[in-house]
C-alpha cells in the first residue's frame, strides 16, 4: 500500500525517513517553497493541481492512505486532506507538533486575524513580525498605525514586493540560537514579537529571550482543523501506529488472520 505523506516540516521528513527504512512505501509531498530537502523515498513537489487535484493523484497513483504531516497553520492542505480522502476512501491520519505553553514569566497574546491583530498591534514602536509571509496590504497597514517607527521583518522566503524604508528584512531559517535570539532583538530595540504558535524547538528560542527580556509577544491563534480519522502529537506514537497498520509485519499478520479463517 502507498502512503501519501503530507510534509514540508522537520517532522515529516524524519516519518518519512523512517517509514521508508521500514519498506513502507511513502510519497513525500512539499510545496517546495523554501527548500527541497533530500529523502530516499519518492518526492512529488509542488502541490496538487498539476496533476488535477489531490483526489485525482490519489485515485490515479492507486494511494491507501494520507499521513498530514504538515505546518500546523497549513489549514487549506489539511482541510483538502481531510476532504478528498473521503471522497476516495482511504484513511486521513495527522500529526501536529504541540503547541507552545505560556510560563509564568511570558507576556502573551493571541489574535484571531488580521483586524484582531493590528488592534493588538497598536502602541508598540518596532515589532519583529516572525509569523512568515504576510501580504503587502497588511504591511502596509502596520505601518500606518501611529505608533509604529518601523519594522523588523523576518522570513525564509524572500517577499515578491518592494519593501518600504522602514521595513527592515531578514532571511532566516531555524533552528536560532538564544544568544543569536536576544542579540537580535536588543541591537534592532524590538518592543514586541509577532509569531504563530508553531510548537517545536526551532524557533522556540526567539520566546526565550523575550522572557528574558520582558518583551511582549502576539502569537497568531492555530487555526481550527477538521478532524482526522487519527490524531498524533508524538512522533514516536505515530511511527509506531503507522507501521502497526501499514508496515510489512501488519501485512503479514493480516494474511495469517485471513487464512486461519479459511
Amino acid at each position: 500500500m502507498k502512503v501519501l505523506l503530507l510534509g514540508g516540516t522537520a517532522d515529516a521528513r524524519r516519518l518519512a525517513d523512517s517509514l521508508h527504512r521500514e519498506n513502507v512505501s511513502v510519497i513525500y509531498s512539499l510545496a517546495g517553497l523554501v527548500r527541497v530537502p533530500k529523502v530516499d523515498c519518492q518526492l512529488v513537489v509542488g502541490g496538487f493541481t498539476q496533476f488535477g487535484g489531490l483526489a485525482r493523484y490519489l485515485k490515479d497513483n492507486n494511494i491507501g492512505a494520507i499521513l498530514d504531516v504538515t505546518h500546523p497553520y497549513a489549514q487549506t492542505m489539511s482541510s483538502k486532506a481531510v476532504t478528498a480522502a473521503k471522497d476516495v476512501g482511504i484513511p486521513c491520519w495527522r500529526f501536529h507538533r504541540p503547541a507552545w505553553q505560556q510560563e509564568e514569566a511570558d507576556d502573551w497574546k493571541y489574535y484571531q486575524d488580521e483586524t484582531d491583530f493590528l488592534a493588538q498591534l497598536d502602541g508598540f514602536r518596532v515589532p519583529l513580525l516572525s509569523a512568515g509571509q504576510m501580504s503587502e496590504v497588511l504591511l502596509k497597514r502596520v505601518l500606518q498605525l501611529p505608533s509604529i517607527e518601523r519594522i523588523v521583518w523576518r522570513t525564509a522566503v524572500e517577499p515578491k514586493f518592494d519593501l518600504p524604508d522602514k521595513i527592515d528584512w531578514i532571511k532566516a531559517i531555524g533552528p536560532f540560537a538564544l544568544e543569536d535570539e536576544r542579540q537580535l532583538l536588543m541591537d534592532h530595540s524590538i518592543d514586541v514579537i509577532v509569531s504563530k504558535n508553531s510548537g517545536g524547538s526551532a524557533t522556540y528560542s526567539k520566546l526565550e529571550a523575550a522572557r528574558e527580556l520582558s518583551i511582549p509577544v502576539l502569537l497568531h491563534a492555530r487555526p481550527i482543523l477538521p478532524e482526522a480519522e487519527r490524531e498524533f502529537s508524538d512522533t514516536e506514537d505515530c511511527l509506531k501506529a503507522c507501521l502497526a497498520a501499514w508496515g510489512k509485519a501488519s501485512t503479514h499478520i493480516k494474511h495469517q488472520q485471513k487464512d486461519n479463517q479459511q
